[in-house]
């Protein structure tokens, strides 16, 4: 091998080294530094197994009965971004109960946000979240007959699943950007209950657009109200905590979500 090509070999070992060391530092950093559930959970619930798990509570003011929402969190897992989102919806008179699907572990960068969500057993996220919409039905000052379930991303998907595992107990199902599911037999399930909002975005590159259309084609198959709103000129993620009270597309997504609530929930209050 000539000397310009044992520069080459060299440069794409060096190459190589960096592609596999950087996330593996920023794993390691994230795992040893970064944030935790505990410092943001404010409240305890047990799963079927009667294991302690974690989540955040919001009420709103008022001793009820008021309607609930179980806000489930993106990839990242129960981070202070999503109790900033569940004070905001207290505050338009909802008890809002965010459990951590994680159990107890949190991420703030993208490595370890991957193997959470890759790792973490979907039986066991399925079984947890199943306590937490337990937690809340059974929580004072809930009206049971006005529970709604909302995630983001990968909450997102499985606010879908619980509104169709546990459609006797959700009238309403809220996706950000979730996977969706186009068969319209799976999604029969969600026949009885009152709607379903999905809120997605056309530059999403997780979530695609023609899956997003067929998803509300097998909706509107079954005549399951929903109301699908695909906001041009964004990407995936594209409300957060930062943003979902600012004028813009993540200001009218939230504001979608405080209508469609309202409009199913709270003209309903006694």
């Amino acid at each position: 091998m000539n000397r310009w090509g044992r520069r080459l070999l060299v440069g794409l070992l060096i190459l190589l080294a960096l592609v596999v060391l950087i996330p593996l530092g920023l794993f390691a950093f994230d795992a040893t530094f970064g944030p935790r559930t505990a410092d943001v959970a404010n409240t305890r619930f047990v799963d079927g197994r009667g294991e302690t798990l974690l989540g955040y509570l919001a009420q709103p003011e008022g001793a009820g009965p008021h309607p609930g929402v179980l806000l489930l969190h993106e990839w990242w897992g129960l981070n202070e971004g999503i109790t900033i989102l569940a004070d905001a919806l207290a505050q338009e008179g909802y008890v809002v109960f965010a459990p951590d699907a994680y159990r107890g572990r949190v991420a703030s960068q993208i490595p370890r946000a991957l193997y959470l969500r890759l790792t973490t057993p979907e039986a066991q996220v399925k079984g947890d979240l199943d306590a937490a919409l337990t937690h809340l039905l059974a929580l004072p000052g809930v009206d049971a007959e006005r529970i709604a379930s909302m995630g983001f991303c990968f909450g997102g998907g499985h606010s879908l699943m619980l509104g169709l595992r546990q459609s006797e107990n959700i009238p309403l199902t809220i996706i950000y950007y979730g996977d969706v599911i186009t068969d319209v037999n799976l999604l029969e399930p969600l026949m009885d209950s009152q709607g379903v909002l999905g809120v997605f975005a056309e530059e999403d590159q997780q979530i695609f657009v023609g899956d997003v259309v067929e998803f509300e084609s097998a909706l509107n198959t079954l005549d399951i109200p929903n109301e699908i709103t695909i906001y041009p000129g964004v990407g995936h993620a594209f409300l957060n905590e930062e943003n979902f009270d600012q004028p813009g597309p993540a200001g009218e997504a939230w504001q979608q979500t405080v209508a469609f609530l309202a409009r199913n929930f709270k003209d309903e209050r006694p």
